[in-house]
C-alpha cells in the first residue's frame, strides 16, 4: 500500500543527512501560490472562502463574497511582490507550491518565479479535495496541472503537495506518472525518507503545519515579533541538535498572509537572523531531493 502507516521511522537513529558544506541545518522556504484558485462563486463554486478571520465566522453571504475575494487578490497583486523582493534582496532560494489555475491567471508572477530560479512543486489544479476524487479524475488533473506549469512557469513540478489531504491513490499516481523526485504529502519526520509505492522506491520530503504563517489567520499570533520568535526557536533547537544530528526545517508562507507589511517584517527578520549562520543551508526542495537521492540512495539502488 502506498500509505501503509509507519510509526517507527528511523527508530531514534536517523541518518546523517551530510548536508553540503557540513551544514547543521537545511532550511526550505515554501511559498504556497493559490490566489485565484480558491473556492469562489466567481470560479463556479457553490460557495466562497470566508475572509478567514474571526469577524467572518458564522457569516453567510449569498453569492460572491467580494471581501474575501479581495483578500486573496491582495496576495497576487501586492503580497507576492513583497515576498519576491525580500527573498531576492537576500538572495534566498525558495520553493513554490503552485496551484496551476492560480498561476495561469497571473503570467507576471509565473514569469517572476521562473526568472528567480525558484523550483516548483505541484499544489494541484486548484483548491479541490483529492481524497474525494475518483482515481481517473485525479490522474487527469495531475496531468493537466503538469502541462499547465510547463506553459506558465516553463518547468514541470519536481514534487507534489495536495492543497488538502491526498487520496490513497495520490502517491501511486505520481509514481506512475513519473518525473517527480518526491512528494511532501506527509508531516511525519524532520528528515526525508524513502517509501515503497507499487514496488518502486519513492522519496518523501515531509512538510509541516507548525512553522507556517497560517498561524496568523488562526489567531495564534497577532504580532510579527511573536511569529519570528516562534520560528527562531525552531531554528535554534534544530541547530543545537545539528551538532550531532543535522535535520531540515520547512517554513510555509502565503503571499496573502506574510505578504502584508507588518507580517513581512517578520520574514525579513527571520532571513536576516539565518544570514548570521555560516552553517545553515537555505535551499530549494528540489536540491534537498537531489542531495538525498545522491547521498542516501533508495534501498533497492544500493
Amino acid at each position: 500500500m502506498a500509505h501503509e502507516r509507519d510509526l517507527v521511522g528511523y527508530g531514534g537513529r536517523p541518518p546523517d543527512p551530510k548536508w553540503p558544506n557540513r551544514a547543521r541545518l537545511a532550511v526550505n522556504f515554501v511559498l504556497n501560490y493559490e490566489e485565484g484558485s480558491e473556492y469562489s462563486v466567481a470560479n463556479g463554486d457553490a460557495f466562497s472562502e470566508t475572509t478567514l478571520t474571526d469577524a467572518g465566522a458564522g457569516r453567510t453571504i449569498k453569492g460572491r463574497d467580494l471581501g474575501a475575494e479581495s483578500l486573496f487578490e491582495y496576495g497576487s497583486r501586492s503580497g507576492f511582490w513583497r515576498v519576491h523582493r525580500i527573498m531576492r534582496e537576500r538572495q534566498a532560494p525558495m520553493t513554490v507550491y503552485g496551484c496551476a489555475m492560480a498561476l495561469e491567471q497571473n503570467p507576471a508572477a509565473a514569469a517572476a518565479i521562473r526568472d528567480s530560479g525558484w523550483d516548483l512543486a505541484g499544489h494541484g489544479w486548484r483548491w479541490m479535495n483529492h481524497f474525494d476524487m475518483e482515481e481517473a479524475q485525479e490522474r487527469d488533473l495531475i496531468r493537466q496541472s503538469i502541462a499547465s506549469f510547463q506553459s506558465t512557469v516553463g518547468q514541470r513540478p519536481y514534487g507534489w503537495y495536495c492543497r488538502y489531504a491526498p487520496s490513497t491513490n495520490t502517491r501511486r499516481l505520481l509514481v506512475e506518472e513519473g518525473g517527480f523526485l518526491y512528494d511532501s504529502d506527509s508531516y511525519a519526520d524532520d528528515l526525508p525518507y524513502w517509501t515503497t509505492v507499487a514496488g518502486k522506491a519513492h522519496l518523501v520530503i515531509p512538510y509541516t503545519m507548525s512553522t507556517n504563517d497560517q498561524m496568523f489567520y488562526r489567531g495564534n499570533f497577532g504580532k510579527a515579533e511573536d511569529w519570528f520568535q516562534f520560528i527562531r526557536d525552531a531554528v535554534d533547537v534544530l541547530y543545537r541538535e545539528g551538532r550531532t544530528q543535522p535535520k531540515m526545517l520547512s517554513i510555509g508562507l502565503h503571499a496573502r498572509i506574510i505578504g502584508h507589511p507588518a507580517r513581512a517584517s517578520a520574514l525579513e527578520r527571520l532571513l536576516d537572523y539565518l544570514g548570521g549562520f555560516s552553517d545553515i543551508w537555505i535551499t530549494r526542495r528540489k536540491d534537498i531531493a537531489e542531495h538525498w537521492i545522491a547521498t542516501h540512495p533508495a534501498p533497492d539502488r544500493r
